[in-house]
């Protein structure tokens, strides 16, 4: 084989891995978006009244990108919800106390969960303190 037809091929190499690479980003970046259009949500404060605006997901749920303790999550918001839902997971890395042990009901049933509080809530501009929460299996 010659020189110049192993450089072409380096090259044709080069380029297809490039372009797979930098395809998958663009793609992976509009997936993303489709399961959560709220990355960056809209939200702004006039006075008392503070205002969120998101957009509904593929799925028709509201996904939003927020923090709790300073910590970055994605939630789920639930209308119907009564406190905030934490997993164990994020609770353990972020440190909650967990508190009195409640049962809790879900969709699969009855579950056991603990009590705590989350010192700070962000979505947007809104932020919340002193909130009541769950942690949850």
């Amino acid at each position: 084989m010659s020189q110049p037809v192993k450089i072409g091929k380096t090259f044709a190499f080069i380029f297809w891995g490039l372009f797979l690479v930098l395809g998958y980003q663009f793609f992976d970046g509009k997936l993303s978006e489709r399961v959560n259009p709220n990355q960056n949500p809209e939200s702004y404060i006039n006075g008392q009244m503070a205002t969120l605006v998101l957009d509904q997901n593929r799925m028709g749920h509201y996904v939003v990108n927020g923090l709790l303790n300073n910590y970055p999550v994605t939630f789920l918001l639930d209308t119907g919800a009564t406190n905030v839902a934490v997993p164990k997971g994020v609770a353990d890395a972020i440190g909650l106390k967990y508190g009195q042990p409640v049962s809790v009901n879900t969709a699969n049933g009855t579950a056991k969960a603990y009590m705590t509080t989350i010192d700070n809530l962000t979505i947007g501009k809104l932020q919340f303190g002193n909130m009541r929460a769950t942690i949850v299996p």
